[in-house]
Formats: C-alpha cells, sequence, structure tokens
C-alpha cells in the first residue's frame, strides 16, 4: 500500500492546471474547470495527478480507465488494485491498495461543534466523545473513522453514520466486518483507513509526499 498526499497552493495553481490538465481526459477537464473555488478545483485535480503517479510508479501501470460501480464508488478497469482519495481544507490525499479501502483525512476545525452532530451518532459515541480527555479530538476521531467505513463499503450518502457502530477499531455492515487502521499524515489533520479485508490492519503504508511540481 501507498499513500500519496500533497496540500494546494493558490500560488501554484494556474501552473498545475497548465501542467496536468492536458494529461486527463476531455470529460475530466470539465469536472475540475467547474469547479467555481481554486480549492475545490486544485483538491480535484491534485487528487488525480496523485493516483496516476502512484499507479506509474510504485506499480508499473503507465495507463488506466477508470470506471464507476453501480454504487457510484470509482474503480481501476483491468487491474486488481484498489483506490481512494480524500480531501479536507488544504490537504488531498490517495491511497492505493491491493484490496478494497476507503480513507478519509479531517482538517481539526476548532470552529465545529460535536453537538451540532450528536442526532447522527449512538448513544454508546455521544458517551465515547464526552468520556474523551479532549472531545474535539473524539469527535473527529469518530467521525473520520465512520467515513472511511461509508468509503471502504461503498454505500456513500445512503448509509447513515448513525446505522452502525464501531467498537476495538471494528464494525458490521450488512453481515460484512470492516476494519479500521489510525494513520498520521499531519498533526492538523485525522486520518483513518477502512477495509473489509483484515490485511489492513497488519500494513505499513509507504507515505509521498509531494510539494512543487515533480509529479509525473
Amino acid at each position: 500500500m501507498i499513500i500519496l498526499y500533497a496540500f494546494i497552493s493558490e500560488e501554484r495553481h494556474q501552473s498545475l492546471l497548465n501542467r496536468y490538465l492536458p494529461v486527463f481526459s476531455e470529460e475530466i477537464k470539465r469536472d475540475i474547470l467547474r469547479y467555481k473555488r481554486w480549492q475545490d478545483a486544485q483538491l480535484s485535480l491534485l487528487g488525480k495527478v496523485l493516483l496516476r503517479h502512484g499507479l506509474r510508479t510504485y506499480y508499473n501501470i503507465p495507463d488506466v480507465e477508470i470506471g464507476v460501480l453501480p454504487n457510484k464508488k470509482p474503480y481501476l478497469k483491468g487491474h486488481n488494485l484498489h483506490f481512494n482519495i480524500s480531501h479536507s481544507k488544504e490537504l488531498v490525499v490517495c491511497a492505493i491498495a491491493e484490496y478494497p479501502l476507503g480513507i478519509d483525512i479531517e482538517y481539526n476545525d476548532p470552529k465545529i461543534s460535536y453537538h451540532d452532530f450528536t442526532f447522527q451518532m449512538t448513544p454508546n459515541e455521544i458517551q465515547e466523545i464526552q468520556d474523551a480527555e479532549d472531545e474535539m479530538n473524539g469527535f473527529f476521531t469518530y467521525w473520520t473513522r465512520k467515513e472511511a467505513v461509508i468509503k471502504a463499503h461503498g454505500a456513500g450518502m445512503i448509509l447513515p453514520l448513525e446505522s452502525f457502530e464501531i467498537a476495538n477499531d471494528e464494525c458490521i455492515i450488512e453481515d460484512e466486518k470492516f476494519f479500521i487502521k489510525k494513520i498520521f499524515i499531519h498533526e492538523d489533520y485525522h486520518s483513518y483507513m477502512a477495509s473489509s479485508d483484515p490485511e489492513i490492519k497488519k500494513t505499513i503504508p509507504l507515505f509521498k509526499h509531494f510539494e512543487g511540481d515533480i509529479l509525473a
């Protein structure tokens, strides 16, 4: 498994667009350029660039076609590899692995109150957050783990956060067991991975941080 990540930069925005947009299809270009905020456009672009670079550099896959499953989850056509992309605030992350997975990162925003989200929590989860030494840290741990599981499951917004509960970094959804692993990317962000494959608990990812225009 490899985890590639990068931070967005307004100063480099136009140069990034000029360099990397031409390598993608017209459909992908339109998807990226439809964003009104430069931050959203760059996050979308860098997620795709990180995936392309990771496949080329670490898996010797120069070109790949991305399909979309009925549940809207993208996949790599013709390859037994899986990927997932997440972004928050100024950070975008792409994980590539030999088994299905979900990854989620969340910026530790001090303006957020967990009380606004209790309707999406089980009583045990609310209690766990309230018992935490740092309630906000407890909330983001809850939120990021749940989002990683939902992305690994592939149900998207159809699956309510309060419909399943995580205990000891494991949970069951529709008779399918998921395993959760905490990862560290940056001190200002919370990050977790999830998979139905228990291998994720033993995996030690290779982390690659990219800056500037060094992506191939």
